[in-house]
């Protein structure tokens, strides 16, 4: 039985770790600038690739069950007088749930099937009983959170789809108060009590809203299919979520058991103390870093003025400060910080979703952001090298600022992130600091050379390589990122010898994981990065996907590939083409089936480890960066932007 089944003990300093087996990557990302303040606490030719072990060191994948299409599995029983049953049987069986941790979706899956196997209903209610276990795991907590810190989220299809007067705008559904459907009738009462309140099923902006620190639980409405995907999105988190399922997904005027909203919605139950675990006060302490304390940690030098902003001395530090202050998720100053806070004994994990304002020294924080520059510097060089036209949502630097200006402006960047971890010394220990700069600049040092690798490929194609070529790409192009960002916190909070061979082991699988399921979005378009679908498949790079055509695929297809390839013409007739190589190649299944080994090797890994709290950070960086999707997704076309994970992209 896997480490994640079992019953854990509430947090505690962690002393001990089994030594893991032999690691082998690193990573690398971009710095910060700026003469920080005194310290205070704040709330062309061939290249060789560098082959790097994929296998050989890691340990034996753990079986796991792939998740397909589970349409079959989200009936909702008939009658009332069935689904009040069941919902009765679910409060009984949560009440013996180890509360001390969120659910991982397979985790409460597995709850779902022994629940309704224990009520003798068939398995078709699996998804209904997987909600309401869930909302009896969380009911405690979401009853304890403030009416002022809730929100109601409610789906447009309860309205009446014939002659309803409301438009949408950016947040949802403009829900006038006309009566004319229950919308109105919960909307008017929640806002009374303080809800904020957002009529549009499955909006991106929800989980945005709660990290930025205005929600602290969701009361939800909406269709077993939403409630399906919104597990992995917010449960895993740690956010209190009290759902209410629809009775049909078809969309149109549907219908729901209106008291199981009313039961909780007028209700308040404060609790001593939180229940549950939750990252959601760290995710807001990385956020707050740019939003809040930016100005303050990384006070500006030539550019304090708008005018002096707009004269040529001023210019690069404005735009490098905007490029580090928006745009992104901020995922890898939150790992630092999380990673920081678990290897301390897990005080800010335990603190509960409504905590706000965590200290963090300044050196703690301006490492964390060194991170994110080291970041941000990398995607303005790769985006260069790529020549992508978007970057999150806007142009990319050196199509709105220019080629040269672009390259300066990423160099900057680097020696911001230096600066910031060099600043830290006094307060970390010069020791600590050279440490973490070395994690750094190997980072870094590996980055470029997958990056260089990626592009003397692209200079002179090499149509015999192998998905293991591709993988040794993106083990030294991701995954010195998500290593750099562990060390970093671990080292910090003194465990970084502890977990030398395990953060890279752990980071390869995870980097090389998400850049398949990257390369996957690419035919999907990503609505929070790169706008168009299919750019990087035009483009001629290493990609698994290619490597994997190649390799499933006649002599005589692979010509046809490569002729598409080096072609020029329509580039959607050309992407329709390639798409039709790789779906007769299965491509995109042998993709899917490599993240999961991907994800089975990095449990694997954390399963081996004693301390609870690392144990916990690591399996929720696999749940969150190697979601699986819910459903098979349909590549065969694209049917536009999909929806991506809240707290990776970027």
């Amino acid at each position: 039985m896997s480490q994640r089944d079992l019953p854990t003990a509430p947090p505690t300093e962690c002393t001990q770790t089994r030594s893991v087996k032999e690691p082998t990557l690193d990573f690398s990302d971009p710095p910060i600038a700026g003469s920080p303040p005194e310290s205070t606490s704040v709330p062309a030719t061939s290249v060789e690739v560098p082959r790097v072990a994929i296998e050989e060191d890691d340990p034996a994948p753990v079986k796991r069950r792939k998740r397909k299409s589970t349409s079959h599995l989200k009936l909702v029983p008939e009658t009332l007088e069935l689904r009040e049953s069941i919902k009765a049987a679910a409060e009984k069986y949560a009440a013996s749930l180890d509360k001390s941790k969120p659910f991982s979706r397979d985790e409460l899956e597995q709850h779902g099937r022994a629940f309704l196997d224990s009520i003798n209903q068939p398995e078709g209610f699996l998804g209904f009983a997987m909600v309401l276990l869930g909302n009896y795991f969380w009911m405690r907590q979401f009853l304890a959170t403030p009416f002022e810190r809730r929100m109601l989220l409610l789906p447009h299809c309860l309205k009446h789809a014939e002659g309803c007067p409301a438009d949408y705008d950016q947040f949802g559904l403009d829900c006038e108060k006309c009566g004319a459907c229950s919308i109105a009738d919960y909307k008017v009462r929640a806002e009374q009590l303080g809800y904020k309140v957002l009529v549009a099923e499955g909006s991106p902006i929800v989980l945005r809203i709660i990290v930025e620190g205005y929600v602290d639980g969701i009361l939800g409405v909406a269709c077993l299919n939403v409630l399906e995907k919104a597990i992995d999105k917010i449960l895993i988190a740690g956010v209190p979520s009290y759902a209410v399922p629809l009775h049909s997904g078809d969309c149109k005027n549907t219908k729901m058991d209106e008291a199981w909203v009313w039961e909780v919605l007028e209700k308040y139950e404060p609790l001593p103390e939180p229940q549950t675990t939750s990252y959601i006060p760290l995710m807001r302490a990385a956020g707050h870093l740019f939003d809040q304390h930016f100005d303050r940690l990384v006070p500006r030098v030539r550019s304090t003025t708008p005018e002096k902003a707009r004269s040529p001395l001023g210019l690069t530090e404005d735009v490098a400060y905007d490029w580090l202050a928006n745009g992104g998720k901020r995922f890898r100053p939150f790992i630092t910080l999380a990673a920081y806070d678990a290897a301390s004994g897990g005080q800010w994990l335990s603190a509960g979703p409504g905590a706000n304002n965590l200290e963090f020294s300044d050196s703690v924080c301006r490492v964390a952001m060194a991170i994110e520059a080291f970041h941000k510097a990398s995607l303005v060089h790769d985006d260069i090298q790529d020549d992508d036209l978007f970057r999150y949502g806007r142009e990319t630097l050196h199509r709105s600022h220019g080629m040269g200006p672009a390259i300066n402006i990423g160099d900057y960047l680097i020696g911001m992130g230096y600066r910031l971890v060099s600043s830290s010394r006094d307060e970390l220990g010069a020791d600590v600091a050279c440490d973490i700069l070395d994690s750094m600049s190997t980072a870094h040092i590996r980055l470029c050379e997958g990056q260089g690798a990626e592009m003397a490929w692209n200079d002179d194609p090499d149509w015999d390589f192998t998905p293991l070529d591709a993988l040794q790409i993106y083990a030294l192009k991701t995954s010195p990122a998500f290593e750099a960002a562990l060390h970093a916190g671990f080292t910090m909070a003194g465990k970084g010898a502890e977990y030398a061979q395990l953060v890279p082991q752990f980071c390869r699988q995870l980097g090389v994981g998400f850049q398949i399921l990257n390369d996957l979005k690419d035919w999907q378009g990503d609505q929070d990065n790169k706008l168009v679908a299919g750019q990087d498949a035009l483009t001629l790079r290493p990609t698994v996907l290619l490597a994997l055509a190649l390799q499933g695929s006649s002599d005589k297809v692979r010509r046809e590939l490569r002729e598409i390839y080096e072609s020029r013409g329509d580039d959607v007739m050309r992407l329709e083409k390639v798409r039709r190589i790789f779906m007769n190649a299965g491509v995109f299944e042998k993709a899917e089936a490599l993240v999961e080994k991907s994800r089975a090797r990095a449990e694997a890994l954390a399963d081996d480890l004693e301390c609870d709290t690392v144990r916990q950070l690591l399996y929720f960086l696999v749940d969150t960066v190697l979601a699986p999707e819910i459903d098979e997704p349909d590549l065969q076309q694209n049917d536009g932007l999909t929806l991506s994970l809240p707290v990776v992209a970027g």
